[in-house]
């Protein structure tokens, strides 16, 4: 006998290995379907076959902001990667130039993940980011190259990622 949520001659199962559903709230992910074709009127991204790519825009496309475009209006970053200490002072130029190239691969291909700003101040700077994965990347990537420590803390209420690399 089954219940309303479980089909007849099956049972519920309780799961004891720690897998769970991961719960994202993400306040710029777009509710429901958008028209298609639409493009952002921003960046000119084209949200094609139920996601966002860079696309020559038919004449008729819909307007809607992307959500990355949307998160820079608002001033709010899904990432922030603070990167300090002398060796960044040493290496700036060429942590710089990493950081852009991985931004310009990923932007490619996704173009929901850039970069919203990048601050410094003596020998601190501060990355923010329209994707947490991108923060994460670009962390992720000094950090192969040139070691250091690297922490991570992620809000999943917020759908939030703060990175911090040192060396």
């Amino acid at each position: 006998m089954g219940t309303k949520s479980t089909p007849p001659g099956f049972r519920q199962i309780t799961r004891r290995d720690g897998i769970f559903q991961e719960q994202v709230h993400d306040t710029y992910k777009i509710k429901g379907k958008l028209l298609e074709p639409t493009i952002c009127p921003e960046c000119n991204a084209v949200f094609h076959h139920g996601r966002w790519q860079w696309l020559k825009a038919p004449a008729d496309a819909h307007q809607h902001n992307c959500p990355a475009c949307q998160r820079i209006l608002d001033h709010n970053p899904a990432g922030f990667l603070t990167l300090e200490g002398d060796f960044l002072y040493v290496h700036h130029d060429e942590i710089i130039n990493l950081i852009h190239n991985i931004e310009t691969k990923e932007k490619t291909e996704h173009p929901l993940k850039r970069i919203m700003a990048m601050e410094e101040e003596n020998n601190t700077m501060l990355i923010t980011t329209t994707d947490i994965h991108l923060a994460r990347g670009i962390g992720e990537a000094i950090h192969d190259a040139y070691q250091g420590n690297l922490e991570f803390h992620y809000n999943p209420a917020e759908n939030l990622l703060r990175a911090h690399w040192s060396h």
